[in-house]
């Protein structure tokens, strides 16, 4: 009798031996924990325990005629307390089993039991008709509702609709500035009404979202779904509250970092400007020098800023987080060589000093006016009023010219050639030109202006004219009105300007000075016709 019962004690899931602690298995009944195992008897695990006795106990759970009072316990000295269903032997609790759970075998016993009544008669209880007749009483109700709510909000949205088709016009107006319109009222009524339906659509979904776990839950066969799907919502929303809660600590602390740098900032801004001014003065170190200083010295800080805050915020350490910062590194390492360059450029052109905003410069083939200069480009506006935008690094590699920076100080010097015959005195012809120079306007009286003979050719003599002048800004205007006072002094004094040249038979031809400048009563030769020499 005895071995009868040692080898249905093995076929229910136990075998003599000394126990040993292994991974625990919990024994569920309908959804519900009803006990741990933890301990393994022989070569028997607790997941192996837990499967033999999990199919007895639905077979007793199925059964709806069985008396729940019948579920007892009762000791065995040779192998713990057991738990019976009638006369059907359920699984026992050994004394190793009551020993991990820290109470006496037969308290363990009788607490399952009692707990094994429990959840049958309310799985009972739950699946009864009149319970589920009530639960899809309730499943109608909710249905019926989120009915009318989608309907509602349907015609909530439409009559939204009509009221902003009327509005438009009245309450909804153009958003401009001066006469330049930024919004037109389509443009606003257009983004109203998707709103409108945005707002619709994310209603109904959230709507149909938490209608389908409440309906789940009404029933013992698909309640175990409903946390399941409301925990895909509620678990973010909890990992995000949670998670915000942890970073409050370290959000104190950028903000204390972030405060820091913007005074720092707002006292270096401060120093840099007043040396802009000219109240402070250090040796070596230009006006001009101060705000891109300042630029540099506050991306230096915003860096080093960057890089103290950075692992204080949230996800800084997730791989995830890294794999992107090194792939942003990467892409702007690649991308940002030009720019780069420009920069650089940019700030070796600010500290040699080659030209400042409003001077007059030649950048390779490009003349006009410098109008901006940022690290990457600089911009010049031509004499014809068109804007050329030239990267720094092209600006570095070119030549230079600068009119305006001696301008004002020594003056600039504008120079124009012309040729005249060497039938006319150069001392003549060197009078002339000066006061054609010093009758144009922007031309200074002093320094005056002088002659440079710079040539002897074979039929003219080349001469130059060089003057001062401030106006390095208007060379285009001041070399013009210099010319049309040079043509007008030559006239004047009835001396032809050679430039360019050209050759012309004198008999019978008219001289190039114009009518108005020509002597009184002159009238162009005739020809000369000898007799020709005979024997």
């Amino acid at each position: 009798m005895k071995s009868l019962l040692l080898l249905a004690l093995f076929l229910n899931g136990f075998a003599l031996g000394a126990p040993e602690a292994v991974t625990p298995a919990p024994l569920l009944v309908e959804g519900h924990e009803l006990f741990v195992f933890r301990v393994r008897i022989g070569s028997i695990k607790p997941a192996e325990r837990v499967h033999l006795i999990s199919a007895r106990l639905k077979r007793l759970a199925d059964d709806r005629t069985f008396d729940l009072s019948k579920i007892q316990t009762h000791e065995d000295p040779q192998i713990g307390w057991q738990i019976l269903g009638g006369d059907q032997l359920l699984f026992v609790i050994t004394p190793e089993d009551a020993k991990a759970e820290g109470r006496p075998a037969k308290a363990v016993a009788e607490i399952i039991a009692f707990r094994l009544k429990e959840i049958l008669a309310e799985d009972r209880r739950i699946k009864s008709p009149q319970e589920l007749l009530i639960h899809a009483g309730y499943a109608l109700l909710y249905t019926l509702g989120l009915i009318l709510a989608i309907l509602g909000l349907g015609a909530l949205a439409r009559y939204l609709t009509k009221r902003v088709e009327k509005w438009r016009g009245t309450l909804i107006r153009p958003v401009q500035i001066k006469t330049f319109e930024i919004l037109s009222e389509a443009r606003i009524t257009k983004f109203i009404l998707v709103m409108i339906s945005a707002t619709k659509t994310v209603l109904t979904v959230t709507l149909l979202y938490f209608y389908v776990p409440i309906v789940l839950s009404l029933f013992p066969w698909t309640a175990n779904f409903s946390p399941i799907l409301l925990g895909y919502v509620l678990s973010p929303v909890k990992t995000v509250i949670h998670g915000f809660i942890a970073f409050i600590p370290n959000l104190f602390f950028i903000a204390v970092i972030l405060l820091t740098t913007r005074y720092v900032l707002k006292f270096i801004r401060l120093f840099f400007s007043e040396i802009e001014k000219g109240s402070l003065q250090f040796p070596g170190f230009y006006q001009e020098w101060a705000e891109p200083t300042f630029q540099l010295v506050r991306l230096l800080a915003i860096a080093f800023t960057l890089v103290v805050v950075f692992p204080y915020l949230p996800g800084s350490n997730s791989p995830a987080f890294q794999g992107v910062s090194v792939f942003l590194g990467v892409i702007v390492s690649f991308g940002s060589t030009s720019a780069v360059a420009n920069v650089i450029a940019g700030l070796v052109l600010t500290y040699m000093r080659s030209f400042r905003i409003g001077d007059r410069v030649k950048l390779g083939e490009t003349m006009g006016d410098v109008v901006e200069k940022t690290l990457l480009v600089t911009r010049i506006r031509t004499v014809k009023n068109v804007d050329i935008t030239i990267p720094n690094s092209v600006v570095l590699g070119s030549h230079i010219l600068n009119f305006s920076s001696s301008a004002l100080t020594k003056g600039l010097i504008l120079h124009t050639e012309i040729t005249i015959g060497y039938d006319t005195p150069w001392r003549n012809v060197h009078e002339l030109l000066i006061q054609a120079a010093k009758q144009t306007e922007g031309i200074l009286a002093n320094p005056a202006p002088f002659v440079l003979q710079t040539a002897l050719d074979d039929s003219y003599v080349r001469y130059e004219i060089n003057a001062y002048t401030e106006k390095s800004n208007s060379m285009a205007s001041v070399y013009s009105c210099l010319r049309q006072n040079i043509q007008d002094k030559f006239n004047e004094a009835g001396v032809e300007i050679l430039s360019p040249s050209y050759t012309a038979l004198r008999d019978g031809n008219t001289v190039t000075i114009p009518p108005e400048k020509r002597p009184p009563g002159y009238r162009p030769p005739g020809f000369k016709i000898e007799p020709g020499a005979t024997d």
